[in-house]
């Protein structure tokens, strides 16, 4: 397998400076395939115009997150539960369905009880609410975005891919098992979270502390979404692959501030108050954090690395064996390789993203005050108070008041790949979609609502991966996007897949 030449250039260079015949010699012996094999592939039967019309209905409710939490639509969430009652009438027997969030009550926690009560319970996890289509994309969409449109072989609409169609898959499969008279042997839970967009703090932060309030000391797996199954989505691989999460990056924004006194634009002064903000934001986009490499990123390429090309897996092998404190030449190799890549770059060091900034609001005043947001990605011990530190150094101006806006969460822990819940969800991805993909795990760069229970001691196994297949790496730029959608026939298998991994949580 080849490098597309936009990865491989960086490798070829660095290699030809660095590495010499000899290091690229030095592969160790056991730094073959970890990829399952043999696996049988299955087809489920499901009611697939059924299904894609529920789906359809489900994206016509607006269950927008918006920034600004006063604008919350109540009708869309109440309507679209009193949808989920009426489309999935069997669950809704069978199942114990709770309406919980604090101070707004709207996500849904679903409990299956299982036939085996000294089991230890299982989570499907997925998120009711949706990011806002910006007014001046709409003309960008070929359907609507809250029509629910079935056209050409796609359902489209704002939440089909992010993240409606895991909801629905997953309650498609329990009504499909209910209707067969099946019953999980443990314990399973459905969680629907109402504001994962803007990070859950009313929703899945709310569940995960009731959850560990009554009592549950540890689940045997949890699920939740993360990066679909797509052809070439990691940079260096075109191969399908299905990247499954094992851990996640941390989440703070903080708002940065220069207040002081506005006037007249004839009268400037002779620094502006959005002139030392944008200076202190130069100086913040400089300061960079340290790169490191994070043991889940170790466990990322000891799986993609033999799929990679050949010459440069002593290099992967350097990562996949190295020890957390210590960086070999070979590493930091790595390091300024992966640096050059956007994606790659992100998963070695706290992030740093100037998201928001706003000052004025007439061409001839000068603004009292200038504010800007700045987005935190963390690393695993870079806490809010590391994170604030950084940037008062960085800047260097007691003038910028700093404030923590975020319901911020630090680094999660990381699953085990190695274990029976990393195997059962390897062994149904490929019981659905085949072996000729490539399955590894994956330090996720972006976040999940999983990340609050991920946090808490009794669930140390969570694993975030959205099971639809998509086409290509341009379908995935429905996500928060325009033309968001998903192929009819491979939703189809989203459901299947859920269905199968209900079975195999006997394998944990």
């Amino acid at each position: 397998m080849k490098c597309p030449t936009r990865y491989a250039a960086g490798f070829s260079l660095v290699a030809s400076i660095a590495f010499g015949a000899t290091a690229l010699a030095e592969e160790p012996q056991d730094f073959s395939s970890k990829q399952m094999k043999g696996v049988e592939q299955i087809s489920i039967d499901v009611d697939l115009d059924g299904a894609v019309e529920r789906l359809s209905k489900a994206v016509q409710f607006p269950t927008i997150s918006n920034q600004d939490r006063d604008d919350f639509d109540t009708k869309a969430f109440e309507d679209y539960h009193a949808f989920l009652v009426e489309a999935y009438p069997e669950v809704h027997k069978v199942l114990k369905r709770e309406i919980l969030g604090d101070p707004r009550p709207y996500s849904l926690l679903y409990t299956w009880e299982g036939k085996n009560p000294d089991l230890e319970p299982a989570l499907f996890y997925a998120h009711q609410d949706v990011v806002p289509v910006p007014a001046d994309s709409r003309d960008q969409w070929e359907q609507d975005p809250f029509s629910g449109a079935v056209a050409d072989g796609y359902i489209w609409g704002r939440g089909v891919l992010d993240d409606k169609n895991q909801i629905h898959g997953i309650l498609e499969a329990a009504e499909m098992k209910i209707k067969e008279g099946w019953q999980p042997e443990r314990t399973i839970y459905f969680v629907f979270g109402q504001d994962e967009e803007v990070g859950g703090p009313e929703g899945a932060r709310f569940i995960a502390e009731t959850l560990e309030k009554r009592g549950i000391k540890r689940f045997a797996f949890v699920m939740d979404e993360s990066a679909p199954l797509v052809p070439g989505l990691f940079p260096g691989l075109p191969d399908n692959t299905a990247l499954i999460g094992i851990a996640q990056k941390g989440y703070v924004s903080l708002e940065l501030a220069m207040h002081g006194v506005g006037g007249h634009s004839s009268q400037p002064p002779e620094e502006s108050n959005i002139g030392i903000l944008a200076k202190a934001i130069t100086k913040l986009e400089a300061a960079q954090f340290p790169y490191r490499i994070h043991p889940a990123l170790r466990h990322q390429y000891r799986y993609l690395g033999p799929e990679l090309d050949e010459a440069y897996q002593p290099l992967y092998a350097a990562v996949a064996f190295g020890k957390d404190g210590e960086m070999t030449d070979l590493e930091k190799q790595f390091v300024e390789v992966m640096a050059g890549n956007q994606v790659t770059r992100a998963m070695m060091h706290t992030t740093i993203a100037v998201s928001m900034f706003n000052a004025g609001i007439k061409d001839n005043v000068l603004p009292p005050s200038a504010t800007a947001v700045v987005n935190f990605r963390p690393m695993p011990g870079d806490t809010p108070e590391v994170i604030i530190q950084h940037v008062k150094d960085a800047i260097g101006d007691d003038r910028i008041t700093i404030r923590d806006i975020s319901a911020s969460t630090p680094a999660t822990a990381m699953a085990d790949p190695e274990g029976p819940g990393y195997k059962a969800l390897e062994k149904t991805i490929r019981q659905i979609w085949g072996n000729d993909l490539v399955v590894a795990p994956f330090f996720v760069i972006g976040g999940s609502d999983s990340k609050h229970f991920q946090a808490r001691p009794f669930a140390p196994d969570v694993f975030t991966i959205t099971g639809i297949q998509l086409e290509n790496t341009k379908e995935f730029e429905g996500f928060h996007g325009v033309n968001e959608r998903i192929r009819v026939d491979e939703y189809g298998k989203t459901i299947g897949f859920f269905y199968q991994m209900m079975d195999n949580l006997d394998d944990l």
